[in-house]
């Protein structure tokens, strides 16, 4: 049977709602956590029938495989999930962390993608795996940056003193577009040779990426603010045209070629933050609010879903496997390095230091933006080793680190300065 668009998407949808109803019945975890528990739970079970009937598996895989992951978050649900994402953002927060979150999200992912990729290139070697060190610094460029959708989501409920919890999503919404403009500079490096690169090409492609999304998602912001002050009484309308912003913000940015997620962060902030400011809209920005709460929490369900079912479509390979959790510890000492750099130059207490950068190196969760990377990888002989080396750390990322958050800030007994 062919799977078109439409079925696998009710499909999708159909199965994140089952699912969120069982987690919020009977496993009470993170909705995150529980819907990617209970798809990898379901997708081992549908691959155990596979081994049996042959035309199950092909029909399971065509309802994943039709629905283009990479696709489907990169080019409609990202624009969405960090515009939601940013509109939650105590912009005030941010701005006192704003030398932290950007040297996190600059430098932070330049170093960790340059470690993991020379790390990874030695233990895949050692392994058997002969992988070109430009291809590994693919994919030190594709897990390096941390996942806004996951940090989000599963921050809500670790109770992290605010001012970490500001570094670590701040960090999160920004370090996309530098992590996408570092993964194109080395592909174009591993596509045309080391000739192809120039520094100074490279520094021209960020600062239009960067900076000229910036300034695009505050037009943009400024200008949807700008509409919805004029229309306080319509909260249906100010709905709409907040999806409009979002939408059609994100297509505008790929034609002026300028980063679309970090312009959907800063349109998210300036528009949050100043609805939130205007005293005699309160009814209405509420309801805007928890229209895009809702819509989070819906595309949040339909992508963790997707991630744990993606397992259904990728190569069953065991030592591929094997090589992901090797991996899992080279990717999180980048995190602690990358991280502790920054950090190391903050005025503050060495003890506290130190947690910061621990609680910075288990929150920095990787999600389905590094999947969604790593399935745009060029055709090679080792392009579904990393993909599954990617989606072995990001699993783990979820799974393991984003249900111990909560203990380590317990554990490390992080308070706010008084």
């Amino acid at each position: 049977m062919e799977s078109s668009l439409f079925q696998s998407l009710t499909i999708i949808i159909g199965i994140a709602a089952i699912f969120s109803y069982v987690n919020h019945k009977f496993l009470k975890l993170p909705m995150t956590i529980g819907l990617m528990v209970l798809s990898l739970v379901f997708a081992g079970i549908m691959i155990i029938i596979g081994k049996f009937d042959k035309e199950v598996m092909m029909e399971t895989c065509e309802v994943v495989t039709t629905l283009d992951f990479r696709l489907l978050l990169m080019d409609f649900m990202l624009s969405f999930l960090l515009f939601a994402g940013a509109l939650h953002v105590n912009s005030k927060l941010l701005k006192k962390e704003r030398a932290s979150v950007m040297a996190f999200a600059t430098l932070g992912v330049l170093v960790s993608t340059f470690i993991v990729g020379f790390l990874s290139q030695w233990i895949l070697g050692a392994m058997g795996f002969e992988v070109p060190l430009t291809y590994t610094l693919l994919f030190g460029a594709l897990i390096s940056p941390t996942d806004p959708i996951a940090v989000l989501a599963i921050l809500k409920s670790a109770k992290a003193p605010k001012s970490l919890e500001t570094k670590i999503s701040g960090e999160s919404l920004f370090n996309d577009g530098i992590g996408v403009v570092v993964f194109l500079s080395i592909l174009m490096v591993h596509e045309h040779g080391i000739a192809s690169f120039e520094i100074g090409e490279t520094l021209k492609l960020l600062g239009e990426e960067a900076l000229g999304g910036i300034i695009f998602g505050a037009i943009l912001g400024y200008l949807g603010f700008l509409i919805l002050k004029s229309i306080e009484d319509a909260p249906r309308i100010e709905v709409l045209i907040t999806i409009a912003i979002t939408a059609g913000g994100y297509g505008l940015a790929s034609v002026l070629h300028v980063s679309g997620p970090i312009a959907m962060v800063v349109a998210g902030l300036i528009v949050g933050n100043k609805l939130i400011a205007i005293k005699d809209a309160s009814q209405s920005s509420n309801q805007v609010s928890e229209f895009w709460e809702m819509l989070d929490e819906i595309l949040n369900a339909v992508l963790f879903v997707l991630i744990g079912l993606e397992i259904i479509a990728l190569p069953d390979n065991m030592s591929y496997i094997m090589a992901g959790l090797i991996l899992i510890p080279a990717v999180l000492l980048a995190r602690f390095i990358s991280v502790g750099i920054p950090v190391s130059l903050m005025k503050s207490k060495g003890a506290k230091k130190s947690s910061t950068v621990i609680m910075l190196t288990w929150g920095g969760l990787r999600g389905g933006i590094s999947i969604a990377l790593a399935l745009s990888l060029p055709p090679s002989e080792f392009r579904d080793l990393i993909i599954l080396v990617t989606y072995a750390i990001v699993v783990f990322s979820i799974l393991f680190q984003g249900l111990t958050i909560g203990f380590l800030v317990k554990k490390l007994s992080l308070k706010e300065p008084s």
